[in-house]
């Protein structure tokens, strides 16, 4: 089907050579992508440091990714609009490998997490993407939001911890003694950074509201500071090695040298190393990143599908992804995904095609090397306040809302499980239930709609010459392994003092191996009593199953006809005939 081709294809670079190759790239298109480059480049730049601080290693990191990663998989990837980089999706599973296997094995993971989305993209799992439900997705990205907005309670209050513990409750207790002692001047910077992106909306203009909430919020910390408070800063806050031995204050003003990623520090300092026992150890994160930044990129490419009226290839971009996340890592890039909020504001922007994204990566780059001493003035109230709304945002809440008040009853139960596990144990926990529980409700509520009916008195049936004894019963819904026992368990029941009956099945459109089983029970039942069985009107694949398994006409038990019409067309005598042949009916074959 054509309009599926997007979730089957695979070519490299597909968005690329799609929008820049297939067709004219003039100068005209050229212009509107580097004006939404620049855009989104901007906007990237303070994100992509907050979320790298948020997932547990210094900001540079983050700048390093979406250059990186960020230019790497426009290029290569499927989705016309989307612009990759570090997103707050991933904090809560990047937070705990970094603080526990430090730089070293967050690089390792990610790179682990690339080669599993190649893998993928080549197994052509992008399909995949249709079978997960929208209280699934809902349900775990609010919950990433609330963990989100936890960990930025410490930096939003400027609260003295240390280092977080790893269990949600653990750290709401450690939040909740720490705060008597909060700095109500961080608390200043971060609620009036906070107030700015909450009100410059209203002024409706082009200028996206984060941006002139952190250069408020950094000038008011710098006054403040001036004056004799302590407002942490990522000047204050993180530090570099200068290339003489000394150190700096901030991010490094230089790019990021070549390293292989099991050569960088874990938490001790140290080289964390390349091990088979690493790499085991490692293996059920580097799953998880590859699972969500699947899942992650391709919501992002359906979404801009849907504003566009574009068509992305699925398994391109997983490809891309995969290959952005492979190469990032030797240069410092931790994990990238496509980032929906910056995505939307790119194809608002004005981009015609990747090139847009590329563009953004080259900004975020000459930022790096140019800015560096302005971007160490930004306080970390201001970054926490920004993720705060960055988690906000990602949330969707409105959505969920809507899903609470209007789903069914077993939505909202998805919905629900897989919010509360994200938050109190761990997302990969939560979606593989979520999607399970999903699917086990799916099953009962279909199984459930499955019904037989005895329409024998019905309009269509009465004034044909249906012997004295005989019933005809239509079965509608899908007869597998979930309703075919209790379906043909009422038939058995149904057809208990009869001669014979026509079972009408036009309405079945799904036979499984356990709805056959079903069925030579019912059979087997019905020889055992007696009655006669005339099946009518099979759809093509219940009759596939029903031949594969073998079942076929047994004189004076079982019959198939193609209609009902023909059902019931039987001549009388024959009808009576096999009546009489009670005492010598033969097993089904």
């Amino acid at each position: 089907m054509p309009h599926r081709t997007h979730l089957f294809s695979l070519r490299f670079a597909h968005a690329f050579r799609e929008a820049c190759i297939d067709q004219p790239y003039n100068s005209r298109r050229l212009l509107r992508d580097l004006m939404a480059g620049l855009t989104v480049g901007i906007i990237a730049i303070p994100l992509a440091m907050a979320l790298a601080i948020a997932s547990g290693v210094p900001p540079q990191y983050g700048l390093y990714t979406a250059f990186i990663a960020g230019f790497i998989i426009a290029l290569t990837g499927g989705s016309r609009f989307s612009v990759s980089g570090p997103t707050a999706a991933f904090v809560v599973l990047l937070y705990p490998i970094a603080q526990t296997y430090g730089l070293g094995g967050l690089l390792v993971a990610s790179l682990m997490s690339g080669v599993l989305l190649v893998l993928m993209a080549l197994m052509r799992l992008g399909r995949f993407i249709e079978y997960i439900p929208e209280s699934v997705t809902l349900g775990f990205t609010g919950g990433i939001a609330v963990v989100i907005a936890t960990l930025q309670v410490k930096d939003f209050f400027g609260l003295p911890v240390e280092t977080m513990p790893e269990h949600y409750w653990d750290k709401l207790a450690v939040l909740a003694q720490s705060f008597p002692a909060f700095d109500s001047m961080s608390a200043l910077v971060a609620t009036v950074t906070l107030g700015v992106m909450l009100l410059w909306p209203r002024l409706k203009t082009p200028v996206p509201p984060h941006l002139p909430a952190v250069v408020i919020g950094s000038l008011l910390a710098i006054l403040l500071n001036a004056n004799g408070a302590a407002v942490e800063t990522i000047g204050s806050r993180f530090s570099y090695l200068l290339p003489g031995g000394g150190t700096g204050a901030g991010i490094p003003p230089f790019l990021p040298e070549f390293a292989w990623p099991w050569q960088q520090a874990d938490a001790s300092g140290q080289a964390i190393g390349l091990s088979w026992n690493m790499v085991q150890e490692l293996l059920p994160a580097a799953f998880a990143i590859a699972m969500l930044g699947a899942i992650e990129s391709l919501l992002c490419a359906v979404v801009l599908d849907g504003m566009t009226g574009k068509r992305h290839s699925a398994n391109s971009e997983l490809m891309g992804q995969g290959l952005g996340n492979i190469i990032a890592p030797f240069f410092g890039g931790i994990t990238a995904t496509a980032a929906i909020a910056r995505s939307a504001a790119n194809y608002r922007a004005g981009a015609e095609s990747p090139v847009a994204a590329m563009v953004h990566a080259v900004v975020v780059l000459l930022a790096l090397v140019s800015l560096a001493g302005v971007l160490a003035y930004l306080p970390m109230p201001a970054m926490a306040a920004l993720l705060i709304m960055v988690a906000w945002g990602m949330s969707e809440a409105p959505k969920a809302v809507h899903l609470l008040k209007t789903a069914p009853r077993s939505d909202v139960l998805v919905f629900l499980t897989c919010f509360s596990l994200t938050v109190a144990l761990d997302m990969v926990i939560a979606i593989t239930t979520g999607v399970l529980l999903a699917a086990v409700l799916f099953m009962r509520e279909m199984a459930q709609m499955t019904k037989v009916t005895d329409i024998t008195t019905g309009k269509r049936i009465s004034g044909q010459n249906l012997p004295e004894g005989w019933r005809v019963f239509k079965i509608n819904g899908p007869l597998f392994f979930a309703a075919a026992d209790r379906i043909f368990g009422e038939l058995a029941e149904l057809s208990r003092n009869v001669d014979g009956f026509i079972l009408y099945m036009d309405g079945v459109t799904v036979l499984d191996a356990g709805g056959l089983s079903s069925l030579s029970k019912l059979i087997a039942t019905c020889e055992n009593d007696g009655t006669r069985i005339v099946i009518a009107d099979l759809q093509s694949q219940p009759l596939r199953t029903i031949a594969r398994g073998g079942l076929r006409p047994v004189e004076g038990l079982l019959q198939f006809t193609s209609s009902l019409g023909e059902a019931l067309a039987l001549p009388l005598a024959s009808m009576a005939q096999l009546s009489s042949t009670h005492s010598k009916p033969t097993g089904p074959t």
